[in-house]
């Protein structure tokens, strides 16, 4: 009787050793098809890069944004023909979703060979929008830390006129269209008051509005040079900015490029 209590007594430790044991041996049968299958997987994969190797050309191919931007424009835009000291941005459908789109006619303007493309959030570039936005979109945008920076605007016409293919004159005096569009100069608000000078240029057919401003709360700036026209279904707008420290110094390359622009 002794015996068989003794064994009676053990029989859970024994019980419980055997289940610990038969644990042991799930855990490492599972361990073995775990493992098998991650050696599967990543033979996997090796057999998929051996197919598409991962060549440092290929990775090469599309430069990193951060780097593209840094990029001075001068070394891989030509030279202007007018003045040597500019290099010449034309701009064509690879550019903006809105060229793409055909919604904006092909522009032109001059800029230092130092000046840098800035990026532009996509709320704003017009990419979500088109080929029908109903608000305006800033088609590309160029700074220089020293001299300040420039941006070309687009606006849908028939935000400002009921007129299809209407031209500037059409659609208002040089005081109207600034009224509309001087917020999208200022990046902010505007206030009659903050417009120095207005002129009228003549190009060929194309007729400009031009605008001196000085924007003492400007989101872009507290000098603003500014430039429009209409063409087609859309009106376009060149705006050159500079802070006070920058403006004393970089006016005159400022309103060069301001004058090259061109629809």
């Amino acid at each position: 009787m002794a015996a068989t209590a003794s064994l009676t007594q053990l029989s859970p430790i024994f019980l419980a050793s055997k289940s610990h044991k038969q644990a042991s041996i799930n855990t490492k049968v599972g361990t073995f098809h775990q493992n098998r299958n991650g050696f599967s997987l990543r033979r996997q994969i090796l057999k998929g890069l051996a197919i598409f190797p991962l060549t440092s050309t290929t990775l090469l191919e599309q430069p990193l944004p951060s780097q593209a931007r840094e990029v001075e424009v001068g070394s891989y835009l030509p030279t202007s023909p007018s003045d040597p000291s500019f290099v010449l941005f034309k701009a064509s459908p690879k550019d903006t979703p809105a060229l793409r789109a055909g919604n904006v006619q092909p522009y032109q303007f001059v800029l230092p060979p130092t000046w840098k493309q800035a990026r532009i959030a996509n709320i704003l570039s017009g990419n979500y929008c088109q080929p029908k936005c109903a608000e305006p979109w800033v088609e590309v945008k160029f700074e220089d830390e020293k001299q300040g920076k420039i941006q070309v605007v687009a606006s849908p016409l028939i935000r400002l006129t009921n007129r299809p293919n209407a031209t500037i004159e059409e659609i208002g005096s040089p005081e109207k269209l600034i009224a509309s569009l001087g917020p999208f100069v200022t990046g902010n608000s505007y206030d009659p008051d903050e417009l120095l000078e207005t002129s009228v240029e003549k190009v060929g057919d194309q007729t400009y509005y031009k605008y001196v401003l000085e924007t003492p709360f400007a989101l872009t700036g507290t000098h603003n040079l500014a430039k429009v026209t209409a063409k087609g279904s859309t009106v376009v707008l060149f705006v050159a900015s500079a802070n006070d420290k920058q403006w004393p110094a970089s006016q005159k390359v400022l309103k060069a490029m301001l004058d090259s622009f061109q629809v």
